[in-house]
């Protein structure tokens, strides 16, 4: 081989060394589990102890019921932890995506599981009669504001929490409110004693200032603490840089500049800064935010056109949470001990509710999530919580156990009235919709149980119980329903992917069935007010199960699908849903009837679930 060849060969070597430490330099995903998008659900195992809660349920026919102004498309939720309270910003508009006029509203919790009344904190602002954009035919008449902002809060190192939103211009359905040609950001502080402080602009955008815009800049204020709240975030490029799609193009603020969508960031253990984007881009930062590597895609990652978020958990490890999938479900959780390197894909939210409400770009399932960014506060149960949208329509909180794992190691043995009062649910995987509560209550008794409460036609409560993975178990459950002639429980015991292998049901005409192929069968009457023991006993190698009733045989069934073991324990309140899927089109166009009063109540108390392997 002579010299050159020698030279060349080289440098190849080199450059392939130098590519494949960047790569492992970035943020990668090396488990092997993948996500099927055929299945809501994506045929991921679960985290333990994950509870969906949602906090807002749009309602266009009774808008009291809801925020006072009946708007159906809701989006874009931000989070932060302050003064010992959740603090939720999303963004709204009357149907669609970009079609004004605009609003920001905020909620708030103390524990993440009940929430106010969302109270509009940005209103819409009226854009001058005129105006239009350079290259754009289209001219506003009659337009008030849209909001669009990838950042809500900020907590100031005087202790200074500020919510803000960005003032965007959109002249029609398909213009695009983050394309630099909006009016400005603006910002307002939150009292501690839950009162607002006044609107300010903290950053113009080209062709906007004092003069021709109708708030005042925030160094107007005589509240200088404020002030210096608003100067240390502009002087914060990590922060800033959440505002790149919105800002001038040329914004001197603005770190690292192109059509990157949606940053987050986390520090890693030497210093150096992750930073994560929509498609799973990915870069690193070793000077807090003033440059960046080239952002490209995280090695091994799944993500499409929505968001991926990425923190330090309270364990000192590191958690990514998004939708892995081209499609905007399911919700899932991936895991790093080093923040680099992403081991197991779990799920955190594997339902897509039915979208009451079509609207311009309103996509299907859970998506847009957030959590809660570094010095933006840490919850009391130093737990993981994010916030998202499902359908564009609702908005929802998940609180995802630290650490996070994702067998059950133990025999359950919960007796919900003999278990510590406000952690009876701390193993239970629960899908929580506001007009299908799943909760610990008191029965007339004063006997603590699982409740699942439902008075929801378009959704259903949802409870999931993991146990030791086992081939043969019996399963017992105590429950009583409240009611025989409406209302509907489907108990079933499911494998890891999320296949159901059998079902029992507490059917709405009065009888508790049983799924044998595609008809359900009758075991026994039921009554109202009665409480059941209920045992299965299956056995995966031959599909048979074993169902007793209060110690009693009542049946023997067969498994309407094979799997070769169980591992979770299912309680719904209503049907298995399998639309949309992977062909449904978007911008579903048309509202289902009805939607906005509640259906006529059902509970159905669970006492105790135990589980032992045969």
């Amino acid at each position: 081989m002579n010299f050159g060849k020698k030279l060349i060969n080289t440098f190849v070597l080199a450059a392939a060394v130098t590519g494949l430490s960047q790569a492992q330099e970035l943020p990668h995903y090396t488990g092997e589990t993948l996500n099927n998008p055929d299945y809501h659900h994506g045929q991921l195992s679960p985290a333990l102890g994950v509870h969906n809660i949602q906090t807002f349920r749009a309602n266009r026919e009774f808008p009291e019921q809801a925020d006072g102004l009946g708007w159906t498309y809701n989006h874009a939720p931000m989070l932060a932890y302050w003064n010992n309270t959740f603090f939720l910003e999303y963004l709204s508009d009357p149907v669609g995506e970009h079609i004004a006029p605009g609003a920001t509203l905020i909620q708030t919790s103390k524990d993440g599981n009940e929430w106010t009344k969302p109270e509009v904190i940005f209103p819409p602002y009226d854009i001058p009669e005129g105006f239009s954009k350079e290259g754009d035919t289209a001219v506003a008449h009659n337009l008030q504001s849209v909001n669009h902002q990838r950042m809500g809060f900020y907590v100031s190192s005087n202790n200074k929490l500020l919510v803000l939103a960005y003032i965007a211009i959109s002249l029609n359905e398909k213009d695009s409110p983050n394309d630099g040609n909006g009016i400005g950001r603006v910002v307002r502080e939150v009292k501690v004693d839950g009162t607002y402080g006044p609107i300010y602009f903290i950053r113009y955008n080209h062709g906007w200032d004092a003069k021709n815009t109708t708030l005042p800049f925030y160094k107007k204020s005589k509240d200088k603490a404020f002030v210096k709240a608003c100067d240390e975030l502009l002087a914060n490029r990590l922060m800033v840089q959440q505002w790149n799609e919105e800002a001038d193009r040329d914004d001197p603020l603005i770190s690292l500049k192109g059509d990157y969508k949606a940053f987050n960031f986390y520090h890693l253990p030497d210093g150096k800064v992750v930073g994560l984007w929509k498609h799973a881009l990915a870069a690193i930062s070793e000077d807090e935010g003033q440059t960046w590597t080239k952002p490209t895609r995280a090695p091994g990652f799944v993500n499409s056109n929505a968001k991926i978020w990425g923190q330090r958990t309270s364990d000192g490890h590191y958690a990514t949470v998004y939708n892995p999938s081209d499609f905007r479900w399911p919700l899932a959780i991936s895991t790093s001990t080093d923040g680099l390197d992403y081991t197991n894909l779990l799920l955190v939210n594997g339902e897509v509710s039915p979208m009451r409400y079509g609207g311009n770009y309103k996509s299907y399932g859970p998506q847009y999530v957030r959590g809660i960014a570094e010095g933006n506060g840490i919850p009391a149960d130093s737990n993981l919580w994010v916030t998202y949208s499902m359908n564009k329509e609702d908005i929802w909180v998940s609180k995802v156990p630290v650490p996070v794992v994702d067998k059950e190691t133990s025999d359950v043995n919960d007796v919900f009235n003999q278990m510590p009062e406000g952690n009876e649910l701390d193993r239970w995987n629960i899908f929580c919709p506001l007009w299908a509560r799943v909760d610990i209550e008191k029965d007339a008794s004063g006997t603590r149980c699982l409740m699942l409460n439902d008075q929801d036609e378009f959704d259903y409560a949802k409870a999931e119980r993991l146990f030791p993975r086992a081939a043969n178990v019996s399963v017992e459950f105590k429950v009583k329903p409240a009611q025989n002639d409406h209302g509907q429980l489907d108990v079933e015991l499911v494998d890891a992917k999320g296949t159901a292998a059998m079902r029992l049901a507490f059917s709405k005409d009065g009888y508790l069935q049983q799924k044998n192929g595609y008809r359900m069968g009758n075991i026994m009457p039921y009554n109202a007010g009665q409480e059941y023991t209920i045992r299965i006993e299956l056995t995966c190698g031959n599909r048979f199960f074993d169902v007793y009733v209060d110690g009693e045989k009542k049946k023997t069934g067969l498994c309407f699908a094979p799997v070769h073991a169980v591992e979770r324990l299912t309680f719904r309140t209503g049907d298995v849903r399998r639309f949309p899927d992977v062909d449904t089109p978007t911008d579903q166009d048309y509202d289902l009837k009805e939607t906005g009063k509640p259906a006529q109540l059902a509970k159905f108390s669970i006492y105790s679930v135990t589980t032992k392997e045969l």
